[in-house]
Formats: C-alpha cells, sequence, structure tokens
C-alpha cells in the first residue's frame, strides 16, 4: 500500500504512488518555465548569444537547439528524454517548447515529467541591418568592369556566381555601365570575391583603401576598401588580330584569329587551319590585343558553295588542332547582294554544319577600314576576306521553342534597353551552341512551355531535358520552411 494515501500500487524504493510522489518531489524545480528570444526582422535571423546571428525557420531542429541551450545549465541536474514545439500562431510572438525530463528520487526511484516552457519573441535588429539602415553598412567593394560593348562574359559571370552562391554575403549588388559593383560587410568576403573572379575569368585587379575613422586610445582604424577588377575586353564570337610576336609564340598561328569561347582563358581558332591556342589573364595583359570588329557588324551571307577539307599540311612548329571543328573552303555571297554577282572565297572552320543555301554571319574584312595596329602592319595577302562566325538560325522561332530558362542575380538596375535584351538572347543562343559553357551553368525547366521532341535535325541546336534541373518552388506555411512569414 501507499504510504501517505493506502493505494494499492506495485512495490517501488519510495513506497508511494505516482500521485503522491509528484506532489512531495517537482523535479523541474529550478528550470524556467518562460524565456525570451531575440528576432531581428529586417533579415529575419535570431541571435545566438553572445553575438552571432543565425537563420532559423520556424520549428526547425536549429530554433529548438537555440532554445535548449538557454536552459542548458538548469537542465544539468535532470535528464531530457524528449523536446519538440507546441504549435502557435506564426503572429503571436509566442514559441512554446514541450520537454520530457527524468530525475532519480527517493530511495533512487525515477520519476519522469512533462512541462511547458513558453519563449517570447523580442524584436532586436542586429548589427548588419543597423548599418543598412544608417546607409554606411559597407566595408569593402569590388567593382567589377569589362570595356566591351557586348556582355556575353559578364552574363557567363553572374551564372558562376550563382551557382557557386557567391552573392550570398552581398549587402548590395549595384549595376552601372560597364559593369557591377558588389557590396560587402568586411574586406574578407570582397577578397574571396576577387579570388574567385581570377579563377573563373581572365583578369587582373586593383585594391586600395581609404581611412574613415581613427580612435587614438585604442589604436583601432577604420577603412573602407576597394578593389577594382577588370576583365579581358575580349567576348566570344569576336575577331581578334594578335601581335606577330604572340601569334609566333603560339605555335605559328595566324594573326587573324575567332574567339570560340571565354572560360578562366581565351579560347582562340585559327580559321584556315583550325589550329587552337588558350590565352590567360596574364598573356593577354603582356601582349594585349583588341577585336577588330562590333556584334552590331556582323552581316549575313549565304553558302553558295562548300568543300571539306580533309587533310591540311601542318605549318613548321603548329600547336594542337581542334576536333570539334571541320575545316572548310567556301563560297559565299551577302544576302544583301543578291542582285550581284560578287562572291567572296574564303576557309572557315564550320564546316561540320554549314551546306549550300544555309545563311551565316560574318565579317567583311575586304570592305572595311582596320583601325588595328597589328592588322595595319600585316601583309594584305594574309589577311582573309570574310570570316564567318556562327550560323543564323531564325530567332523568334528559337525564343518561341526555348523551354529553360536562368536566373539573375537580384540588383539595382538601370533602366533596360533594347540593346541589353539582344546580347541576352545573344547569349542563351550560345549556351545552346555551345556544350562547354552549358557545364558551369544552372538551367532549370520553364514548366510554362510544353516540351517537344528533342529529334528535330534541321532545326537550331537545343538544351536536351537531361541537362535541365527543376525549379524548386516551396510554398509558405506556418510550421517553418523558406519564406514562411513568422513574426514579421
Amino acid at each position: 500500500l501507499c504510504c501517505q494515501c493506502g493505494v494499492p500500487i506495485p512495490p517501488n524504493p519510495a513506497n508511494m504512488c505516482v500521485g503522491c510522489l509528484r506532489a512531495q518531489v517537482d523535479i523541474t524545480e529550478g528550470i524556467p518555465k518562460q524565456g525570451t528570444v531575440h528576432f531581428c526582422k529586417q533579415c529575419e535571423r535570431y541571435l545566438q548569444p553572445p553575438g552571432t546571428w543565425i537563420q532559423c525557420s520556424l520549428e526547425s531542429r536549429e530554433l529548438l537547439a537555440l532554445c535548449l541551450k538557454k536552459l542548458k545549465a538548469s537542465l544539468s541536474k535532470v535528464r531530457l528524454i524528449d523536446a519538440g514545439f507546441i504549435w502557435t500562431e506564426p503572429h503571436s510572438k509566442r514559441l512554446k517548447l514541450k520537454l520530457t525530463v527524468q530525475k532519480e528520487v527517493i530511495n533512487g526511484a525515477v520519476l519522469q515529467q512533462v512541462f511547458v516552457v513558453e519563449y517570447i519573441v523580442q524584436s532586436q535588429m542586429c548589427e548588419d541591418c543597423h548599418r543598412i539602415e544608417a546607409k554606411d553598412f559597407w566595408k569593402a567593394v569590388v567593382q567589377v568592369r569589362q570595356k566591351t560593348l557586348h556582355k556575353k562574359t559578364f552574363y557567363y559571370l553572374e551564372q558562376l556566381i550563382l551557382k557557386h552562391r557567391l552573392h550570398q554575403n552581398t549587402l548590395r549588388i549595384k549595376e552601372i555601365h560597364d559593369g557591377l559593383d558588389f557590396y560587402y560587410s568586411s574586406k574578407q568576403h570582397a577578397q574571396k570575391m576577387v579570388d574567385f573572379l581570377q579563377c573563373t575569368v581572365p583578369c587582373r585587379s586593383k585594391s586600395s583603401q581609404r581611412l574613415i575613422s581613427h580612435d587614438i586610445h585604442s589604436n583601432v582604424y577604420n577603412y573602407k576598401s576597394t578593389f577594382s577588377v577588370e576583365i579581358v575586353p575580349i567576348c566570344k564570337d569576336n575577331v581578334v588580330c594578335l601581335s606577330p610576336k604572340l601569334a609566333q609564340s603560339l605555335g605559328n598561328m595566324s594573326q587573324i584569329c575567332v574567339c570560340i569561347r571565354v572560360t578562366s582563358t581565351i579560347h582562340l581558332i585559327d580559321p584556315r587551319t583550325l589550329q587552337i591556342a588558350e590565352i590567360d589573364g596574364n598573356t593577354y595583359w603582356r601582349h594585349p590585343f583588341n577585336s577588330l570588329f562590333h556584334p552590331k557588324q556582323l552581316e549575313e551571307f549565304i553558302i553558295m558553295d562548300i568543300n571539306r577539307v580533309h587533310e591540311k599540311k601542318k605549318g613548321a612548329g603548329a600547336g594542337a588542332r581542334s576536333n570539334k571543328h571541320t575545316l572548310a573552303e567556301a563560297w559565299v555571297r551577302k544576302t544583301s547582294e543578291l542582285d550581284t554577282d560578287h562572291q567572296f572565297f574564303c576557309c572557315t572552320h564550320l564546316g561540320h554544319i554549314l551546306n549550300p543555301g544555309d545563311l551565316v554571319l560574318g565579317f567583311d574584312l575586304a570592305n572595311c577600314n582596320l583601325n588595328d595596329e597589328f592588322a595595319n602592319k600585316m601583309n594584305p595577302h594574309s589577311i582573309p576576306d570574310v570570316v564567318l562566325i556562327k550560323k543564323s538560325y531564325d530567332r523568334t522561332k528559337r525564343q518561341r521553342r526555348r523551354n529553360w530558362k536562368l536566373k539573375e542575380l537580384q540588383r539595382d538596375r538601370e533602366a533596360p534597353d533594347t540593346d541589353d535584351e539582344r546580347q541576352y538572347q545573344d547569349f542563351l543562343e550560345d549556351l545552346e551552341e555551345d556544350e562547354a559553357i552549358r557545364k558551369n551553368v544552372n538551367i532549370y525547366r520553364n514548366a510554362d512551355i510544353p516540351v517537344e521532341s528533342d529529334t528535330d535535325e534541321d532545326g537550331p541546336p537545343r538544351i536536351s531535358l537531361a541537362e535541365m534541373l527543376e525549379d524548386l518552388h516551396i510554398s509558405q506555411d506556418a510550421t517553418g520552411g523558406e519564406g514562411a512569414e513568422m513574426l514579421t
């Protein structure tokens, strides 16, 4: 019998029933039943004392760990068995934790008890948000510039930044005429961005710092750092003229070359021999060269006749040749001069995709004034009449059939113009045509456009479904997860 109330019970070391034991002993004594949690409304982060702010969604493991840390000292005398959240209204500014604890009491009897701890969520602005509100929030800025009319390299760089999530630490991204400005709260984050840029695109950088304030008592200096990154002014599909010394060092290739790709190096191809070369940023700044034409000067030609050249004798000291291209000799005519008999003869690296009757975009070197220091010194017989760049397809049809999309950086934009849209469409077409660039970019399926068959041989190149990612949309709900509208 229970020694207190006389109720028959199974024997236990305390000789008491559970009710009497609980009345005699409270194992939760000394554990606070109320507490406070600090929450920043602007960035939606919680304060983890002493000074760390962490991102937690409602009813997540991270938030549970944060709440339990506040009880860590008082929970040392009991054994924690279970802990979980009790649902509360997302806007109630209350968090309720249901805890189950055990403790050894009279004569070795183990008592288990369940109780609730309530946390009041108090609003407190974090230091980062304070700086943003004060308009004096950035400590370092990375100014990325490229002095060229076409921004293909910038669009490629934007996708690399998104894929590697390098934009997470930025306070603000501002778009200006020649590039982008990335603002950071610390110099280390800016330095990390500069290191990333130097690994992914051919560029050069400079840094400077300006003294903002100086505390003479504690000898603390407050600086603002500026990193200037200049990307080489060469884009995909540019025709360039190399210096004789650089062309010789690259395996005696022709001075007139076509840029087929810009990644961490500039990839060049000689359209007359298929010889390829890669130029890194350091080599470029030692032997700089410019693009001979702007993309707006591309003209449309029609292929009258084409012969593929299977064997081409290598010159002395020649470098590697491209296996992905086919050398061909072609007779072409401008589509604007179809009523005349004027034809051009040229060598091209696009023999694998061109057939008689195809439309192709290229540059007319025979009827233009070349304002380039290296091109002006060349023998006129060494300069080709026409350089073909890429096959031309119906742009409207391509846009209509494009069942994929890319993500973009959130930035302060200038007013977009039609030229920006045209350049962006050029970049999307380059992704469809070049598999090597596509591997470094996250491509998402566009659910609004129906899926068509990938077996269209005559149409423009397309991206297969296997290369696309599903775009994840997480719905907002009260139980946490991304985007849950908690306490705002």
